[in-house]
């Protein structure tokens, strides 16, 4: 039986397990990342290590999963560049959370060079665990979108079509703004809580109750101030300063996007001001 060629760059903590899912007997993967030692664990299960430009030579499908704006620029424009070698009908899924303006200067600029590029970005299922983890929010033309599917459904518990191109990122953009407010709700609630004297065993006891408090939040909190209370800055930069600043670059991006389309969003706006103090228990 013949194999596809497909591509997959950005080999971190949600793009790892995904392109894992892509080395089957169904599909020739052809993976990327900057660090040798995740390509490496990719290589050993049968992947094929690649460059950016060699995957855009030989995949017609290939998905993106890297930090921001910046690293999809590196990796789509210059002489050794995906869009300089990429094959006419290829289609790049973006799995990024990046900015609505920057997702559309790429497909504009694919599309001169007859590539489809469509917004695929991601978030955890609904309690799903792996293979089948991810939910895909999808912006693109419709057939463009069920060309991709090969790509996604390996990792998909859910794929939902938003719209056109850009409307993935707009969902995403809207779920990463509700996440990180909830964060900053749960984590003053909990301040609260213990200021009243109050068990936090019963401010979970309410959150399975009724929902308000998920397990992912609670897991969040419970680590953080476990961290915390070790008093280690360096570890609790690396495991939650990360996340925070990784919020920061979602919240600026609903931001613009909001700026963009006219309206305020103060809420937001504060929420972006001391995000990562909520996920590193600093003041503010």
């Amino acid at each position: 039986m013949s194999r596809t060629n497909v591509g997959f760059i950005g080999l971190g903590n949600i793009g790892q397990p995904m392109a894992k899912n892509l080395v089957n007997d169904a599909f020739d993967a052809w993976m990327y990342d900057v660090s040798e030692k995740a390509l490496a664990e990719l290589v050993a299960l049968g992947a094929r290590a690649s460059t950016p430009a060699e995957i855009a030579r030989n995949c017609p499908l290939i998905g993106i999963c890297v930090r921001d704006d910046k690293d999809v620029d590196s990796l789509f424009y210059g002489d050794a560049g995906m869009l300089a070698h990429a094959a006419k009908d290829t289609v790049i899924a973006i799995h990024s959370t990046v900015t609505q303006a920057g997702l559309a200067r790429w497909a504009q600029d694919g599309a001169a060079r007859g590539v489809h590029v469509i917004d695929a970005p991601i978030t955890r299922g609904n309690g799903g665990m792996e293979p089948r983890f991810v939910c895909f929010l999808v912006g693109g033309e419709p057939e463009i979108v069920a060309r991709a599917r090969p790509l996604l459904d390996p990792s998909a518990e859910n794929i939902i079509h938003a719209g056109p191109l850009g409307a993935g990122m707009a969902l995403k953009l809207c779920n990463n703004l509700i996440t990180n407010v909830e964060y900053l709700a749960v984590s003053e609630a909990w301040a609260l809580a213990e200021r009243c004297g109050l068990k936090i065993e019963v401010l979970r006891e309410l959150g399975k109750a009724n929902n308000v408090i998920n397990d992912r939040m609670y897991a969040f909190l419970s680590g953080r101030n476990t961290v915390a209370a070790m008093g280690d800055t360096a570890l609790m930069d690396q495991h939650f300063g990360t996340f925070g600043r990784l919020a920061e670059k979602d919240l600026d991006a609903a931001l613009e996007s909001a700026r963009d389309h006219g309206i305020e969003l103060p809420g937001t706006r504060y929420a972006r001001a001391v995000i990562n103090a909520v996920y590193t228990k600093k003041p503010y």
